[in-house]
This record gives C-alpha cells, sequence and structure tokens, in this order.
C-alpha cells in the first residue's frame, strides 16, 4: 500500500494529473474535494476513457471523470479480501480509510508484488497502527 498517494483537487485538468501520476509512476490520484464528503478517485482507465471518447485532457477536468462506486478498504482487512474486492468490482485500486481518514492506496500491483515476492504471500503493513494484511 501506498501511504504517500498522490492527492489532485477535482478543478485539476486530466493532463495535470495524468502528468503527475506519470511523474511518480502510479495508476491512481486520490481527489479531494472540500464540498464532497469523502475522497474520490481518479485512475488511469479514467483518463483513457475521456481521451478515448476524443475529450481534451487540457479542458477536462478531474472532478468530471471520478471512478464511480468506489469500495473502501479498512487497514485490517487481509491481503485476500482487498483482492476479492478488486476483482469483484473490477477495480485495480482501493482507498484505505480509518476512522473516516485517509490511510493510503493499496494497488493491484501492491497485492502481486505481495504474492510473488519468495512464491510466499508476505505481511503488508496497512496502517500506521502497524496493522497487517496476511
Amino acid at each position: 500500500m501506498s501511504a504517500t498517494s498522490l492527492t489532485v483537487g477535482p478543478g485539476h485538468t486530466l493532463r495535470e494529473a495524468a502528468q503527475l501520476m506519470h511523474e511518480r509512476r502510479i495508476g491512481s490520484a486520490i481527489v479531494l474535494d472540500a464540498d464532497q464528503p469523502g475522497p474520490g478517485l481518479l485512475t488511469e482507465r479514467d483518463v483513457l476513457a475521456a481521451i478515448g471518447r476524443g475529450l481534451d485532457p487540457d479542458a477536462e477536468l478531474v472532478g468530471n471523470h471520478l471512478t464511480s462506486d468506489l469500495v473502501f478498504a479498512a487497514p485490517d482487512w487481509s491481503l485476500e479480501q482487498a483482492a476479492c474486492e478488486m476483482v469483484r468490482g473490477s477495480f485495480r485500486h482501493l482507498i484505505v480509510v480509518e476512522g473516516g481518514e485517509l490511510v493510503g492506496v493499496l494497488s493491484m500491483r501492491d497485492v502481486v508484488r505481495c504474492w510473488t515476492e519468495d512464491g510466499a504471500v508476505c505481511a503488508v503493513p496497512m496502517a500506521g497502527s502497524g496493522a497487517a494484511a496476511r
């Protein structure tokens, strides 16, 4: 899980968000909007979908292209539970929250990395509290 997630606002353009995601070599950005409850998520697939529809990434705003139907994970979720939710919802990223506060983002890449290291499932810290997924 990445605890140092990229955060953008709904007023960023798709190009700005895509450039930041590219620079950090990540596939998603947390979107925080003071007028909306909870965080949103912009993924590389959201950006590609907009461009594929012929929309201008310099004019389109992040807030209009957020992933819908988000599933929020808790820090105490097992790696298997997170992976099942990703498969069930066709997600590549889960926002991890604890007590209503953003903790980080768990990506499918994180899951695969853990399951393939040394051929075994490894413990992944999900929060600063020391909780781990197995």
